[in-house]
């Protein structure tokens, strides 16, 4: 049976670029960096987390798709907060670029949408408490 996800893969133009804004501007931390016969194999994650996000360059696919059929959809990357309003006054400091001036309540907690240097939807968000 099926145990973990191990990765998720978010597509780049540039593996430095997004590797800075990945660790400097979101907090993750860098897991591996590996130049293999497929090209640079670069993973980071959220730290005391088992799932690691690989940053792989393929310029034709980052920041694709952010709509379909006229609706937004969610990005490849939803990371969770236990103070999202806390780090989002952190994480607009560091330079990321939010889709709204400030998170927002929704029945299932709070929600705000960022983007990475290549255009790649982010949804951070906090869960209610029961």
């Amino acid at each position: 049976m099926l145990t973990n996800i191990m990765y998720v893969t978010v597509y780049v133009t540039d593996q430095d670029r997004a590797l800075r804004f990945y660790t400097e501007a979101l907090g993750l931390e860098q897991r591996i960096d590996f130049s293999g016969p497929d090209g640079r194999f670069l993973a980071v994650g959220v730290p005391n987390s088992a799932v690691e996000i690989i940053l792989w360059s393929h310029a034709a696919a980052a920041g694709q798709p952010a709509e379909l059929d006229g609706r937004v959809v969610p990005g490849p990357l939803i990371l969770e907060s236990d103070d999202l309003r806390k780090d989002f006054e952190v994480l607009r400091k560091r330079g990321v670029t939010f889709e709204g001036a400030e998170p927002e309540d929704y029945p299932f907690g709070v929600r705000i949408e960022a983007t990475d240097p290549d255009g790649n939807r982010i949804s951070l968000r906090e869960q209610r408490k029961p």
